[in-house]
Protein backbone atom coordinates (compact mmCIF):
# COMPACT_ATOMS: atom_id res chain seq x y z
CA UNK A 1 0.00 0.00 0.00
CA UNK A 2 1.42 3.37 -1.00
CA UNK A 3 2.60 5.76 1.69
CA UNK A 4 0.21 8.66 2.23
CA UNK A 5 1.90 10.35 5.19
CA UNK A 6 5.57 10.78 5.98
CA UNK A 7 6.63 11.29 9.60
CA UNK A 8 10.13 12.39 10.55
CA UNK A 9 11.76 13.48 13.78
CA UNK A 10 14.41 16.17 14.15
CA UNK A 11 15.26 16.46 17.80
CA UNK A 12 12.13 17.52 19.67
CA UNK A 13 10.31 18.45 16.45
CA UNK A 14 8.09 16.04 14.51
CA UNK A 15 7.58 16.83 10.80
CA UNK A 16 4.45 15.41 9.19
CA UNK A 17 4.21 15.56 5.40
CA UNK A 18 1.08 14.80 3.39
CA UNK A 19 2.46 12.43 0.78
CA UNK A 20 0.00 11.91 -2.05
CA UNK A 21 2.06 14.05 -4.36
CA UNK A 22 0.58 12.57 -7.55
CA UNK A 23 -2.87 13.72 -6.38
CA UNK A 24 -1.69 17.08 -5.01
CA UNK A 25 -2.09 15.61 -1.53
CA UNK A 26 -5.84 15.24 -1.94
CA UNK A 27 -7.44 14.10 1.31
CA UNK A 28 -8.80 10.61 1.81
CA UNK A 29 -10.20 8.97 4.97
CA UNK A 30 -7.00 6.95 5.27
CA UNK A 31 -4.76 10.02 5.04
CA UNK A 32 -6.85 11.99 7.51
CA UNK A 33 -6.93 9.10 9.99
CA UNK A 34 -3.18 8.50 9.68
CA UNK A 35 -2.51 12.19 10.22
CA UNK A 36 -4.63 12.32 13.37
CA UNK A 37 -2.94 9.22 14.79
CA UNK A 38 0.52 10.53 13.86
CA UNK A 39 -0.14 13.82 15.65
CA UNK A 40 -1.23 11.98 18.78
CA UNK A 41 1.69 9.53 18.59
CA UNK A 42 4.25 12.28 18.04
CA UNK A 43 3.06 14.10 21.16
CA UNK A 44 2.96 10.86 23.17
CA UNK A 45 6.55 10.15 22.11
CA UNK A 46 7.73 13.51 23.43
CA UNK A 47 7.64 15.89 20.47
CA UNK A 48 7.58 19.46 21.81
CA UNK A 49 6.60 21.10 18.52
CA UNK A 50 5.07 19.91 15.26
CA UNK A 51 5.40 20.86 11.60
CA UNK A 52 2.76 20.03 8.98
CA UNK A 53 3.37 20.42 5.25
CA UNK A 54 2.66 18.82 1.89
CA UNK A 55 4.88 17.00 -0.58
CA UNK A 56 5.53 18.37 -4.06
CA UNK A 57 3.61 21.26 -5.58
CA UNK A 58 0.70 21.53 -3.15
CA UNK A 59 -0.17 21.59 0.51
CA UNK A 60 -3.48 19.88 -0.23
CA UNK A 61 -6.04 20.10 -3.03
CA UNK A 62 -8.85 19.19 -0.63
CA UNK A 63 -10.99 16.08 -0.56
CA UNK A 64 -10.20 13.49 -3.22
CA UNK A 65 -13.38 13.39 -5.32
CA UNK A 66 -12.00 10.58 -7.49
CA UNK A 67 -10.96 8.13 -4.79
CA UNK A 68 -12.44 4.64 -4.92
CA UNK A 69 -12.63 1.59 -2.70
CA UNK A 70 -12.33 2.29 1.02
CA UNK A 71 -11.35 5.90 0.29
CA UNK A 72 -14.38 6.66 -1.89
CA UNK A 73 -16.67 9.39 -0.60
CA UNK A 74 -19.88 8.02 0.96
CA UNK A 75 -23.30 9.06 -0.22
CA UNK A 76 -23.83 10.97 3.02
CA UNK A 77 -20.91 13.40 3.25
CA UNK A 78 -21.90 14.43 6.76
CA UNK A 79 -21.04 10.91 7.84
CA UNK A 80 -17.41 11.17 6.74
CA UNK A 81 -17.08 14.52 8.49
CA UNK A 82 -18.22 12.93 11.71
CA UNK A 83 -15.90 9.94 11.47
CA UNK A 84 -12.71 11.45 10.01
CA UNK A 85 -12.59 15.21 9.30
CA UNK A 86 -14.03 16.48 12.58
CA UNK A 87 -11.91 14.23 14.82
CA UNK A 88 -8.80 15.55 13.06
CA UNK A 89 -9.99 19.15 13.43
CA UNK A 90 -10.53 18.60 17.15
CA UNK A 91 -7.15 16.92 17.56
CA UNK A 92 -5.46 19.89 15.88
CA UNK A 93 -7.29 22.34 18.14
CA UNK A 94 -6.48 20.40 21.31
CA UNK A 95 -2.77 19.76 20.72
CA UNK A 96 -0.73 20.40 23.88
CA UNK A 97 2.26 21.64 21.87
CA UNK A 98 2.68 24.28 19.12
CA UNK A 99 1.92 23.48 15.48
CA UNK A 100 3.66 25.27 12.61
CA UNK A 101 2.23 24.79 9.12
CA UNK A 102 4.31 25.21 5.96
CA UNK A 103 2.01 25.92 3.02
CA UNK A 104 4.18 25.03 0.03
CA UNK A 105 1.46 25.39 -2.62
CA UNK A 106 -2.33 25.46 -3.01
CA UNK A 107 -4.36 24.88 0.16
CA UNK A 108 -7.84 24.14 -1.13
CA UNK A 109 -11.14 23.20 0.53
CA UNK A 110 -10.58 21.09 3.62
CA UNK A 111 -6.87 21.48 2.94
CA UNK A 112 -7.30 25.18 3.64
CA UNK A 113 -9.22 24.43 6.83
CA UNK A 114 -6.50 22.15 8.17
CA UNK A 115 -3.71 24.50 7.11
CA UNK A 116 -5.27 27.36 9.06
CA UNK A 117 -5.30 25.18 12.18
CA UNK A 118 -1.60 25.93 12.60
CA UNK A 119 -0.55 28.30 15.37
CA UNK A 120 1.92 29.87 12.96
CA UNK A 121 1.18 29.45 9.26
CA UNK A 122 4.04 30.09 6.82
CA UNK A 123 3.08 30.26 3.15
CA UNK A 124 5.23 30.50 0.04
CA UNK A 125 4.70 33.53 -2.16
CA UNK A 126 3.14 31.54 -5.02
CA UNK A 127 0.86 29.54 -2.72
CA UNK A 128 -2.83 30.33 -2.53
CA UNK A 129 -5.88 29.49 -0.43
CA UNK A 130 -9.25 28.57 -1.83
CA UNK A 131 -12.58 27.78 -0.19
CA UNK A 132 -13.67 25.84 -3.24
CA UNK A 133 -16.79 24.26 -1.74
CA UNK A 134 -19.40 26.50 -3.38
CA UNK A 135 -17.82 25.74 -6.76
CA UNK A 136 -18.89 22.10 -6.43
CA UNK A 137 -22.17 22.62 -4.60
CA UNK A 138 -20.91 21.97 -1.07
CA UNK A 139 -20.34 23.98 2.11
CA UNK A 140 -17.07 24.66 3.94
CA UNK A 141 -15.91 21.99 6.38
CA UNK A 142 -12.81 20.94 8.36
CA UNK A 143 -13.42 23.89 10.66
CA UNK A 144 -12.90 26.40 7.86
CA UNK A 145 -16.17 28.25 8.51
CA UNK A 146 -15.23 28.98 12.12
CA UNK A 147 -11.56 29.68 11.46
CA UNK A 148 -12.06 32.07 8.54
CA UNK A 149 -14.97 33.94 10.13
CA UNK A 150 -13.07 34.38 13.40
CA UNK A 151 -9.92 35.56 11.62
CA UNK A 152 -11.32 37.96 9.04
CA UNK A 153 -14.92 38.72 10.04
CA UNK A 154 -18.29 38.22 8.40
CA UNK A 155 -17.85 40.29 5.23
CA UNK A 156 -14.55 38.73 4.19
CA UNK A 157 -15.65 35.23 5.18
CA UNK A 158 -18.82 35.54 3.10
CA UNK A 159 -16.85 36.76 0.10
CA UNK A 160 -14.33 33.93 0.31
CA UNK A 161 -16.93 31.21 0.89
CA UNK A 162 -19.61 32.36 -1.54
CA UNK A 163 -17.41 33.34 -4.49
CA UNK A 164 -14.92 30.49 -4.21
CA UNK A 165 -12.03 32.55 -5.57
CA UNK A 166 -8.30 32.12 -5.02
CA UNK A 167 -6.72 34.10 -2.20
CA UNK A 168 -3.00 34.81 -2.60
CA UNK A 169 -0.60 34.18 0.26
CA UNK A 170 0.11 37.90 0.53
CA UNK A 171 -3.59 38.77 0.71
CA UNK A 172 -4.12 36.03 3.29
CA UNK A 173 -1.38 37.55 5.41
CA UNK A 174 -2.75 41.06 4.97
CA UNK A 175 -6.20 40.05 6.22
CA UNK A 176 -4.82 38.12 9.19
CA UNK A 177 -5.40 34.54 8.05
CA UNK A 178 -1.72 33.56 8.15
CA UNK A 179 1.41 34.82 9.88
CA UNK A 180 4.22 34.85 7.32
CA UNK A 181 4.92 34.83 3.58
CA UNK A 182 8.29 33.53 2.40
CA UNK A 183 9.98 32.92 -0.93
CA UNK A 184 9.10 29.79 -2.88
CA UNK A 185 10.92 26.70 -1.75
CA UNK A 186 11.67 28.03 1.75
CA UNK A 187 8.48 27.44 3.73
CA UNK A 188 9.56 24.13 5.22
CA UNK A 189 12.94 25.45 6.33
CA UNK A 190 11.24 28.47 7.91
CA UNK A 191 8.66 26.27 9.62
CA UNK A 192 11.33 23.92 10.96
CA UNK A 193 13.32 26.84 12.34
CA UNK A 194 10.25 28.23 14.09
CA UNK A 195 9.32 24.82 15.45
CA UNK A 196 12.86 24.21 16.72
CA UNK A 197 12.72 27.53 18.57
CA UNK A 198 9.34 26.68 20.07
CA UNK A 199 10.53 23.20 21.06
CA UNK A 200 13.27 24.79 23.17
CA UNK A 201 10.74 26.96 24.95
CA UNK A 202 8.43 26.27 27.90
CA UNK A 203 6.21 24.02 25.81
CA UNK A 204 3.82 23.28 28.67
CA UNK A 205 3.04 26.99 28.89
CA UNK A 206 2.99 27.32 25.09
CA UNK A 207 0.36 24.59 24.90
CA UNK A 208 -1.78 26.47 27.39
CA UNK A 209 -1.29 29.72 25.44
CA UNK A 210 -2.61 28.17 22.22
CA UNK A 211 -5.70 26.90 24.03
CA UNK A 212 -6.24 30.26 25.76
CA UNK A 213 -6.30 32.05 22.43
CA UNK A 214 -8.82 29.60 20.96
CA UNK A 215 -10.93 29.87 24.12
CA UNK A 216 -10.86 33.67 23.93
CA UNK A 217 -12.40 33.61 20.46
CA UNK A 218 -15.60 32.07 21.82
CA UNK A 219 -15.84 33.43 25.37
CA UNK A 220 -16.30 36.78 27.06
CA UNK A 221 -13.71 38.83 28.93
CA UNK A 222 -14.51 37.50 32.41
CA UNK A 223 -14.32 33.90 31.20
CA UNK A 224 -10.94 34.63 29.63
CA UNK A 225 -9.73 36.14 32.89
CA UNK A 226 -10.75 33.00 34.75
CA UNK A 227 -8.97 30.75 32.29
CA UNK A 228 -5.85 32.91 32.46
CA UNK A 229 -5.85 32.65 36.24
CA UNK A 230 -6.29 28.87 36.19
CA UNK A 231 -3.54 28.39 33.64
CA UNK A 232 -1.22 30.83 35.38
CA UNK A 233 -1.64 28.87 38.59
CA UNK A 234 -0.67 25.70 36.71
CA UNK A 235 2.25 27.36 34.93
CA UNK A 236 3.48 28.95 38.14
CA UNK A 237 4.06 25.52 39.68
CA UNK A 238 5.93 24.22 36.62
CA UNK A 239 9.61 23.33 36.59
CA UNK A 240 10.04 25.62 33.59
CA UNK A 241 8.94 28.66 35.59
CA UNK A 242 11.28 27.70 38.43
CA UNK A 243 14.09 27.38 35.91
CA UNK A 244 13.25 30.79 34.40
CA UNK A 245 13.43 32.46 37.83
CA UNK A 246 16.71 30.73 38.64
CA UNK A 247 18.18 31.65 35.26
CA UNK A 248 17.13 35.29 35.74
CA UNK A 249 18.88 35.42 39.10
CA UNK A 250 21.97 33.77 37.66
CA UNK A 251 21.92 36.06 34.60
CA UNK A 252 21.81 33.24 32.05
CA UNK A 253 19.37 31.90 29.47
CA UNK A 254 16.87 29.39 30.88
CA UNK A 255 16.96 25.78 29.75
CA UNK A 256 13.34 24.73 29.49
CA UNK A 257 12.33 21.08 29.62
CA UNK A 258 8.64 21.40 28.82
CA UNK A 259 7.29 20.45 32.26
Amino acid sequence: MAEVLKVEREGDVAILTLSREERLNALTPRLITELRLALETSVAEGARALVLTGAGRAFSSGADLQADGEDALPEDLGEILGTTYNPLARTLAELPVPLVVAVNGPAVGAGMGFALAGDIVVAERSAYFLLAFANIGLVPDAGATWMVAKCVGRARAMELALLGEKLSAEDAQAMGLIARVVEDGTSLAEAKALAAKLAKGPTRALGMIRKQVIHALDHDFDQSLRMEAANQSDAGFSEDFKEAVTAFREKRKPEFKGF
